[in-house]
């Protein structure tokens, strides 16, 4: 019986062990997507106690302590943060099989050097624990980024952030490279209520007079220029249904002038402002080097109550099951017709797609570059054991896991770094496993540059961010 969280933890035969430890393990981090505030990077955050820097904002936990029958006082409300401390420690032992008993234990272990097992009877004196060191010197926001090896930070950011933090960071030489994600959901979600709101402040935010739809695109196109002034070299899409529908810019600019002037659309218009939009912005991103990333099949919101009561991301959302290959391809297909598709990562929130994306990136490899369109790491629901392990699968069976440009945190939280230590440790023992059966050799200089490749080589190549660096200083 092994050790729990021992030092081989889930590496299960001496190849894994030594693929991870000598190649994997001391490899610094590229985290290329994440929800992390650029403010409280700026600012250093520090934490008033574990439960601020552990459960503020977590819906994951939430989740796991409402399934636990934890009341809502003490997972969002009113209750004390040592309340909700507690309401934790008694739902984490019943996390057992979810990557959350993993996760918690090792960032317990790796940040605050606490190897108790946490559950109600431990829960005092590992609360004093970290209490103790969270008010001391190193235990920043910034000091969890160092402290984890972080090389890049890519975060998530809206076309009308003004990005100052962004560049107070880089003024001020933070060693780590905090750089902007181009997130333009606002901009394509045309039926939703504030859609014109939104399209006053790009207006404001590009000092441009928005009268039409080409004035719409003027306005985006100003603000892709001024991320990519500011080193931004990745968009990122939220997309909870894969649609497309032909068009034409009339049709487009006919549509744009109904929603602006108060009527509805159809959901033919809808998809119509969209699927023009969305090309428009992928020609953009291609002739800027730019990669482009397609979130797919969330099924965001779903208890209106706690939706009204809460608002989103708070733990009501789910995986979608709407098919998405046609759809997909036609988007990707167009650009390609266009000359102008990016470098490109898909991910879906089921893991029902992994063979589709897996097939349809195989679809527009161009070679070009290795590995331009990715089927993205597991993602969400799915950054489990077994998520990450089917993803791998499916990539490796289907298209060449060694150009995979591995993992990313997706989280708001500073803590969320040992996910890359969880998904290095999966990968490892999925080649040593392999090296194990006999279905792939014991060469180390070929395993050890795959490993080291996924686990970081592959997205420092794959995303060129020393070009940032030129970008934010062209003389």
């Amino acid at each position: 019986m092994k050790a729990f969280l021992d030092e081989h933890f889930l590496l299960n035969s001496q190849t894994a062990e030594k693929l991870y430890h000598e190649f994997a393990k001391d490899l610094p981090i590229i985290d290329y997507h994440c929800h992390l505030s650029p403010k409280e990077i700026y600012e250093n955050k520090t934490f008033h106690n574990i439960t601020e820097a552990w459960l503020y904002g977590d819906h994951y936990k939430w989740r796991a302590m409402r399934a636990n029958g934890i009341p809502e006082s003490h997972v969002t409300g009113d209750a004390s943060d040592y309340e909700k401390f507690l309401a934790w420690a008694k739902t984490v032992p019943m996390t057992i099989g979810n990557p959350l008993y993993h996760w918690t234990h090792l960032e317990l272990r790796r940040y605050f050097g606490v190897e108790e097992l946490l559950n109600e009877k431990t829960a005092h004196i590992i609360w004093q624990k970290v209490n103790e060191k969270l008010q001391g010197e190193g235990f920043g926001a910034r000091d969890f980024i160092v402290k984890s090896n972080v090389e890049t930070v890519v975060t998530t950011d809206d076309p009308i952030d003004s990005l100052c933090y962004h560049q107070k960071l880089r003024e001020e030489g933070f060693t780590v490279q905090v750089l902007p994600g181009f997130r333009p959901d606002k901009a394509l979600d045309i039926t939703n209520h504030l859609f014109t709101v939104y399209v006053h402040e790009l207006a404001e935010a590009s000092s441009t007079s928005i009268q039409s739809y080409q004035d719409f695109l003027t306005a985006l196109l100003a603000r892709i220029d001024f991320f990519h002034e500011q080193g931004c070299l990745i968009s990122d899409h939220a997309i909870n249904e894969m649609t497309f529908e032909e068009t034409t810019e009339e049709e487009v600019e006919a549509i744009f002038h109904k929603r602006m002037s108060g009527h509805s659309l159809t959901e033919k218009e809808k998809i119509k402002f969209k699927t023009q939009t969305f090309i428009q912005l992928g020609q953009a991103y291609y002739e800027r080097g730019w990669a482009m990333q397609l979130h797919i099949n969330a099924l965001r919101n779903n208890n209106t109550k706690m939706f009204e009561r809460l608002g989103p991301d708070t733990g009501y959302d789910a995986m979608n099951d709407e098919d998405i290959a046609k759809p997909l391809c036609r988007i990707l297909d167009r650009l390609e017709q266009e000359q102008a598709l990016p470098k490109t990562i898909l991910y879906s929130l089921n893991p029902r797609d992994n063979v589709v994306i897996s097939t349809l990136a195989g679809s527009f490899q161009d070679g070009t570059t290795p590995g331009k369109i990715q089927h993205g790491t597991a993602w969400w629901f799915n950054d489990t054991k077994q998520g990450m392990t089917e993803q791998m699968m499916a990539l490796s069976s289907i298209g060449l896991i060694s150009r995979f440009i591995g993992m990313l945190t997706d989280s708001r939280s500073f803590l969320s770094y040992t996910r890359h230590e969880y998904f290095r440790r999966l990968l490892c023992d999925i080649i040593g496993d392999w090296v194990e059966k006999g279905e792939a050799p014991y060469d180390l200089e070929l395993l050890g540059g795959i490993v080291k490749g996924i686990s970081y080589e592959n997205a420092r190549q794959y995303f060129q961010f020393d070009r940032a660096k030129q970008l934010q200083h062209p003389n």
